[in-house]
């Protein structure tokens, strides 16, 4: 079971690649699946602004995004340190370091930012601790 504990966030604006309108579930033009990019993984992008973080390598990481901006420069609300929900790109044993892959989605990676506090597979949402 997915959970979010003591979690710390920030917000910052969305740039194109998180600002994804989504709109409401069932109703005309929704996306479907509704999700965007909530529980992906961030990384600033520009003054104020993050974006989708796409692999680990080199990539100034600041947490998990926890909602979904609509637009270019809507909010976006970022987890920093706690335990947040994140959406499995694959297997992710509990208690592995875990970090983004090419889509944002959380994989195993070792010395992540994060570490697995539950098993997820494929597109499952665990825990993850945010350890700042």
């Amino acid at each position: 079971m997915a959970y979010e504990e003591s979690l710390r966030s920030i917000s910052l604006d969305a740039d194109a690649t998180l600002g994804i309108y989504t709109g409401v579930p069932g109703t005309p033009g929704a996306a479907n699946p509704n999700s965007g990019k909530q529980y992906c993984w961030v990384k600033v992008t520009g003054e104020h602004m993050v974006g989708l973080a796409v692999g680990a390598a080199g990539a100034p990481l600041i947490g998990i995004l926890q909602n979904k901006p609509q637009g270019l420069g809507h909010a976006a609300t970022v987890g920093i340190s706690g335990v947040s929900k994140a959406v499995c790109g694959g297997a992710v044993p509990a208690g592995s370091f875990v970090g983004p892959d090419a889509n944002g989605n959380t994989i195993v990676a070792a010395g992540g930012p994060g570490i697995a506090l539950a098993t997820g597979v494929v597109g499952g949402i665990i825990p993850v601790l945010l350890p700042r």
